[in-house]
């Protein structure tokens, strides 16, 4: 790794037990404060729909700006498969400016399987949510999305642009990819690229097939802005026996069931919605691939950064916190790699 600053981030789904929404939201712009106070670049959420996790970070992002400075505020993902693109546009650039140009906007396809309740026929989010970006993006830049009619049916000489866009957001638009295919049409779209913890298809060599990704991306990139990527991993560095048990415990379960273990109370099992690619993460023909999580002493998450030939060839990297952690264990996680594994990072350097 080499001994240019790597930018750290935080990601947390504003977990929160079921009758508890309000407190749960309050921890986590609480712990959005702590992550600034603690040094950490970018803290992110995530959207997920119908479950006790946050769904709205558009509103929650600009609330957390209020008790913060500097720290830049992502979302990790939006799904675009559900947004309507105009309405999105509109609400980010709304939101761009009431964080002060700190938001860090991160878009894909997004979970399915909510076509009805959203009250569209059944289809391929894929394509969908390409068809809804391209619209999305043409939004957030001031060009125009038609004309306006009036009440005969008539074309009105009013072509319609979302006002109040802010210029530099545009910049900072992020895209979840999945595949070297999808990281490829990512870079000719000239957004920034987004890898999480899941890989698409079953793949043998996780960290070098998203060094792969990224190596295809910055080859395809086009466009006016650079190109920028970030890298998501479960780093748990255990600073006393009580954690490296929690830890080792949570990586048992997580190899076991995948995405379903980690959840508060109350939420949504995952395998009830999409069983197929949740029900393990290591099945021959498997649908989707997990990164193991790192945990152990810090000296051995370190070496293992180090070694995460993703990691090297990222420009920032995001340490993801269980969604099952309550917000004193995630205090003490986020406090634990900032003081013991970050430094080290920077350095290029085992401690």
């Amino acid at each position: 790794m080499s001994t240019r600053r790597l930018t750290l981030g935080f990601h947390t789904r504003v977990p929160f037990e079921t009758g508890r929404a309000a407190e749960g939201l309050r921890e986590g712009i609480e712990l959005f404060r702590i992550g600034e106070q603690l040094g950490f670049d970018r803290g992110w959420v995530y959207q997920r729909h119908f479950d006790n996790y946050l769904a709205s970070p558009l509103v929650f992002l600009p609330v957390v700006a209020q008790h913060t400075d500097r720290i830049g505020l992502g979302t990790a993902i939006i799904g675009v498969r559900y947004e309507d693109p105009v309405l999105l546009a509109e609400a980010a650039s709304t939101a761009d400016h009431l964080t002060g140009g700190r938001l860090q906007l991160g878009l894909s396809t997004g979970q399915g399987g909510f076509d009805a309740a959203f009250e569209q026929p059944v289809n391929d989010g894929r394509e969908q949510s390409q068809h809804r970006l391209e619209t999305f993006l043409r939004g957030i830049r001031g060009e125009r999305l038609g004309t306006a009619t009036g009440p005969d049916g008539r074309s009105l000489d009013l072509p319609l642009t979302v006002r109040g866009t802010s210029d530099a957001l545009p910049e900072r638009i992020w895209y979840g990819g999945g595949s070297v295919e999808s990281a490829e049409r990512i870079g000719r779209q000239g957004l920034r690229l987004m890898l999480s913890t899941i890989l698409t298809g079953d793949v043998a060599d996780y960290n070098a097939e998203q060094r792969a990704a990224i190596e295809a991306y910055r080859a395809a990139h086009i466009g006016p802005h650079p190109p920028r990527v970030v890298v998501s991993r479960s780093v748990l560095p255990a600073t006393t026996p009580e954690l490296a048990r929690r830890y080792a415990a949570y990586d048992r379960e997580r190899r076991a069931h995948g995405p379903a273990v980690s959840r508060p109370r109350g939420a949504v099992d995952p395998a009830q919605v999409a069983p197929a690619r949740v029900a393990s993460p290591r099945p021959t023909g498997r649908a989707m691939t997990m990164s193991d999580a790192i945990h152990g002493d810090p000296a051995r998450v370190v070496d293992t950064l180090l070694a995460d030939v993703a990691v090297a060839e990222a420009d920032e990297l995001i340490a993801f916190l269980p969604p099952e952690f309550g917000f004193a264990e995630n205090t003490r996680l986020l406090e634990d790699v900032v003081m013991h594994v970050a430094p080290h990072l920077a350095s290029g350097r085992t401690p």
